[in-house]
Parts: structure tokens; C-alpha cells; sequence
């Protein structure tokens, strides 16, 4: 078995399963909050191995106040990720029966871009519950660290007040229109109007963006919104729809449709998104595998945030 040494470099060295059950050991209790107790039952050892656990991850520099692994969450998910899809980096939260994805994915993504955001970074920022549930975590960071947001679509104002972040500071530039319009007219008419298209413009010098990754089911954010109905979502299904991405919906090879819905939405095209150089999905659940296969085979995000689970079944359909 092969071994590698602490990123501290103390003297320890540890085999690959050693670090992997460290790393989960350490995201159970700092990231999810579980006592040893119930980290215990979870991986099937007793607490004290767990206590052991931890100890030796801090004695040998895996954990300071962050987890210090090179890759958080299921290491070897992580690794098999980005080699079958192309991925520049993937985050994968450890399985846990009886805790929602949801917040755990928004706390992975948030601890991604911590780590990777500098002061003065302008991040941009596209729709979606995961994507929320993210910047809810972020709040404090970006006031402190001088980070700016840029919104890559309209209607992002409908979730961002709750989450700390629209208000008086100044550094969230939003687009100030619906995601979807009535008509083709009006929406090229707010992509040409010169807020509009600043904040669009801008959004393209971002180095980094954060998007969800939208399902076709008739539980989708969009359906939720109001910004389509069930009926729409059922007929781009049936013309080979599996997600969307800043409103635009593509088929399992992540291409683009041609449908006259993409005419309504003021939003960054994809087309645009790929000159993002970070562009970081996040996303879990069954219902998202598709989505997410999509997405990933159409380059339409190269980092990818997301629990066990969905990772074994992206790797299983690969």
C-alpha cells in the first residue's frame, strides 16, 4: 500500500485509506457538527477509534482549524471525478444517513471558495437553491475580504435578500430583471439597455462563477419561481431536455436546445459561461444525476461540488 506523507510534513506517514478515513472523520465532526459517538455508528468503528482519528489527523497536520487534507470529503470520488469527466477539481461531501444535501453542499462549495477566492476577487454568481444556500454560509467572507459578486442571470434578487448579502454594502451588482421575460423584444431590449449589459459584461472578467444545476423535474427551482410551469418543463423534456443551466436548457451531450424559451431569459449565454476559467457546479440527489451528466459532458462547468452518493452514480453511468 502506498503512503504519503502529512502536508506538514511532521515525520508521519500514512497510507491513502489512513488519510480518507481521517478526512471523513474530520468533516463528520467539524463540518457536520456529529459527535464521536454518532460518527462512530456512521463508519462502523467504535469512538475511540474515531478519538484516534482525529488526534493523529491533527498530530500530523491534516487538521489545523480547517480540514488540511489536499482534497476534503471521499478522496478517491474526488480523483475518479476529475479523471473521467476532465474536471480541473471536484469536492465530495461524505455520505450521511439522516442529514440533507442540501446545506451540506452549500457548506462544501463555501469552503472551496474560501479557500480559493483572494481579496478583491469578483465572484460571479448564477441561480439556484445550491447556489443560495452557498452564499448564505459566505456572508461574512466577502464584506471582510473585499469580494465583489456579479449575478450572471436576472432573478437572482429573488433569493439573494435571504441570505445577508443585497443591501447597502455595495458589492453585489445585480442585473435588475426577471430571469425570464414575456416576450423576445423585451428581452433584447433589457440585454442592450447599458446597466444591463455592464453587469453582464462584467461578469465575463470574473475568474471564478458558482452555478446550480437545474433538474426537469416539475420540483424544479425554475417551476417554483414561476419562471416555468410544469407543462414547459414536461414539453422540453420530451424534446430531450435533462437540465438547465442559467435558464438554458441542454440534452444529455450538455447541448444547447433550440428552444424559443432561450430567446425570453436574460442571462450570460453558455457559450459565454465557458470563458469563466472556474466554473464551479454544485448540485446532489438522484433527481440531479442526469443534470449533472450534462453538464459535465458539455464543459459547461469544470469543477464540481456534490455528496457521495451522487458522485457513485456520475461514475456508474460514465
Amino acid at each position: 500500500m502506498s503512503q504519503v506523507s502529512t502536508p506538514q510534513d511532521n515525520g508521519f506517514l500514512l497510507d491513502a485509506e489512513e488519510v480518507e478515513q481521517i478526512s471523513r472523520a474530520a468533516w463528520y465532526y467539524y463540518n457536520d457538527g456529529l459527535t464521536q459517538n454518532q460518527i462512530a455508528d456512521l463508519v462502523g468503528v467504535s469512538r475511540i477509534k474515531v478519538s484516534r482519528l482525529l488526534e493523529k489527523g491533527r498530530q500530523a497536520g491534516l487538521i489545523e482549524l480547517r480540514i488540511n487534507s489536499p482534497h476534503e470529503g471521499s478522496l478517491g470520488l474526488q480523483e475518479e471525478l476529475v479523471s473521467a469527466f476532465g474536471l480541473t477539481q471536484a469536492r465530495v461531501v461524505p455520505q450521511a444517513e439522516g442529514l440533507a444535501a442540501g446545506p451540506r453542499i452549500g457548506r462544501a462549495a463555501a469552503s472551496l471558495l474560501t479557500q480559493g477566492l483572494c481579496p478583491n476577487d469578483l465572484l460571479a454568481i448564477g441561480w439556484g437553491e445550491a447556489v443560495s444556500t452557498t452564499l448564505r454560509y459566505m456572508a461574512p467572507v466577502f464584506p471582510q475580504n473585499n469580494i465583489s459578486l456579479v449575478s450572471l442571470t436576472g432573478g437572482v434578487s429573488a433569493y439573494i435578500g435571504n441570505t445577508g448579502l443585497y443591501g447597502p454594502q455595495g458589492f453585489a451588482h445585480l442585473i435588475p430583471t426577471p430571469l425570464r421575460v414575456s416576450s423576445t423584444e423585451l428581452a433584447e431590449m433589457l440585454r442592450l439597455e447599458p446597466y444591463v449589459r455592464n453587469v453582464l459584461d462584467m461578469a465575463l472578467t470574473a475568474k471564478t462563477a458558482l452555478i446550480g444545476v437545474g433538474s426537469v423535474a416539475r420540483s424544479a427551482t425554475l417551476v417554483r419561481y414561476g419562471y416555468c410551469t410544469g407543462a414547459e418543463i414536461e414539453l422540453f423534456t420530451r424534446r430531450g431536455a435533462v437540465g438547465d443551466v442559467l435558464g438554458y436548457f441542454y440534452d444529455r451531450d450538455g447541448q444547447i436546445l433550440d428552444l424559443d424559451v432561450h430567446r425570453h431569459v436574460v442571462a450570460v449565454t453558455p457559450d459565454d459561461l465557458r470563458q469563466i476559467p472556474s466554473v464551479i457546479g454544485a448540485a446532489a440527489g438522484p433527481e440531479k444525476v442526469e443534470a449533472i451528466l450534462g453538464l459535465l459532458r458539455g464543459r459547461l462547468a469544470n469543477i464540481l461540488v456534490t455528496d457521495e452518493p451522487t458522485a457513485r452514480e456520475l461514475l456508474r453511468r460514465k
